[in-house]
């Protein structure tokens, strides 16, 4: 109970901050010290996140990495300090881990494996990993080398104590409106909670590390450590050692000739092949799970190939086809810069918030191809400022609005696409996304072209049904004109008379407090003090409303 009460007294802290800062303040006309002040709050709440994160461990480190990818919810300081917290904590001591591995296997450490290295080569979490060798076969052959994940002593506990919390905090971020109208919290959580359920199971872990090796079986540039199923449970996992270098170790990667830019457009290729044709995706790249495994056979280190090594499979996801179907939308969208598309197919996702203008955000879409195709990362970075405060004066109240909501089913991609962009831009600055994706976005129009009389049939149907129901959709709006019930919606227009609205009211509720305060203060000094306290009641009820009133 004291690791719940330390993250409760953390959050409880925070959430008195911001109703103080950016709900009563605005409420009283201080907005402007409240947006004054608000980026410097933002940081300093997320650097005390990442500080006590990074001291108790646990789900909170986890959290923290969902968090810094919920760029449609989280305010951008929180999200750029989170976005490199890396699960990694202090190791647990040899002794604990001895008595993990001897407690599931029943038997002495020694007797299963003849060599354990006691200093972990990694450790998370939920577990760390050491390297070790199995005991020599019967045939005098020296078994190659293995890492063996095991789970850190009492993480189940720890990880229910945390998620308790979690739905804690959950419950009071509902309560404001401009998170609740981007986000089913409780739904999130659950995501959150059933894909951390899932890493605690090793054998789930194993069979995901199985089912992704058989995806790439044909390609043998893409590596994934075999599972050693026979020294393998639900709390230690064992795996082939495949030795590489870690993906963000750039000085290891050149010295072994291998190119930076190469390892990031083949790192975007294999996820793109990932997302948009298997539908089942490894959904946690950090640079921890990612390697690079010079070739074996290369005649030298500075001319030879290379793979592309995945490990922990613990957190991955799997698309539905309406998702599956509405993500290749998404791509096509992108390599063939077609705006009307793409906001086609954030509907059929489901991303767009009701009440969303379709029609600006379709031109805040060409804008952005218009002003983004083709740059690499480094010339991104060296765009003008005037011309993001162009589109920032176009398409301000687009921005304001924000009118997307992610679905928790897409909420596991988007924290990986998040990752994968930042990585991408470590390996090599001049990274192009746009020719990246352009080989996947060939081949999904070959396939689209390939069927060419079955999307010829489906649009005739489309055209069909949209014929047949025209005449009874003109009788209806026909009738709604004639009864007076036509509606224009204009979401800017009417946010704004709203906006209008709420402000002539509080007008004219504080020139009746200040009538009302005058002539209370007359009769008072007139001796009628029963009169004089009623209009007092009167005036701070009517000041509740001003201040707190909707």
């Amino acid at each position: 109970m004291s690791r719940y009460r330390r993250i409760m007294r953390f959050f409880g802290r925070v959430m008195v901050s911001v109703l103080a800062w950016d709900v009563l303040l605005p409420r009283v006309g201080l907005g402007f010290l409240s947006r004054r002040t608000r980026a410097a709050r933002m940081r300093r709440i997320a650097v005390g996140y990442r500080a006590l994160a990074v001291r108790m461990g646990g789900v909170l480190i986890k959290v923290g990495q969902f968090l810094s990818s919920r760029l449609d919810v989280m305010p951008r300081e929180i999200t750029s300090e989170l976005a490199g917290l890396q699960d990694e904590v202090g190791a647990e001591t040899f002794e604990a881990i001895r008595r993990e591995v001897e407690t599931e296997f029943g038997g002495p450490l020694l007797s299963r494996f003849c060599e354990f290295d006691p200093v972990p080569m990694a450790s998370a979490s939920i577990g760390q990993v050491h390297r070790a060798r199995l005991c020599t076969d019967p045939g005098g052959e020296l078994p190659p080398p293995v890492v063996v994940k095991v789970q850190r002593p009492g993480i189940q506990a720890i990880v229910e104590a945390d998620l308790a919390a979690v739905r804690t905090v959950g419950g009071w971020l509902q309560r404001f409106r401009s998170v609740r109208r981007h986000a089913d919290v409780a739904a999130l959580i659950e995501e959150f909670s059933r894909s951390l359920y899932e890493e605690l199971d090793y054998i789930h872990e194993g069979k995901n590390a199985e089912q992704f090796a058989a995806n790439f079986a044909a390609r043998p540039d893409v590596v994934v450590p075999g599972v050693i199923w026979s020294h393998t449970t639900r709390r230690v996992l064992t795996l082939q050692d495949v030795g590489a270098i870690k993906i963000t170790d750039y000085a290891a990667i050149e010295a072994a000739g291998i190119r930076r830019g190469e390892v990031a457009t083949r790192l975007l290729e294999v996820y793109l092949k990932q997302v948009f044709e298997d539908a089942f995706f490894h959904a946690d790249p950090h640079p921890g799970n990612l390697f690079v495994l010079p070739a074996a056979d290369a005649p030298g280190a500075r001319r030879g190939g290379w793979k592309l090594v995945f490990v922990d499979f613990g957190m991955t996801g799997t698309l539905s086809p309406d998702a599956f179907a509405g993500l290749r939308e998404c791509l096509l969208a992108f390599g063939t810069r077609d705006a009307p598309r793409l906001v086609r197919a954030f509907q059929r996702l489901q991303v767009l918030l009701p009440g969303a203008d379709l029609d600006l955000l379709e031109r805040a879409c060409r804008r952005l191809f218009d002003t983004l195709w083709g740059k690499s990362t480094r010339e991104m970075l060296r765009m003008s400022t005037a011309e993001f405060r162009g589109f920032m004066d176009e398409f301000g109240e687009l921005l304001y609005e924000m009118p997307f909501q992610v679905p928790e089913n897409l909420i596991l991609l988007g924290r990986c696409v998040s990752i994968l962009a930042g990585m991408a831009t470590g390996l090599d600055r001049d990274f192009n996304l746009w020719q990246g994706m352009a080989p996947h976005v060939q081949r999904l129009m070959e396939m689209e072209s390939g069927s060419g009389w079955r999307l010829a049939l489906k649009e005739l149907g489309d055209i069909a049904r949209v014929l047949l129901a025209l005449p009874k959709r003109a009788d209806e709006l026909l009738t709604r004109v004639d009864q007076g019930r036509v509606d224009i919606r204009m979401p800017e227009m009417r946010q704004h008379f709203q906006r209008l609205e709420h402000s002539v009211r509080k007008l004219g509720g504080a020139i009746v407090f200040a009538a009302g305060l005058v002539a209370g203060t007359n009769l008072y000094l007139g001796g009628h003090l029963e009169i004089a306290l009623g209009f007092a009641a009167a005036e701070v009820a009517l000041l509740v409303w001003i201040l707190f009133g909707r």
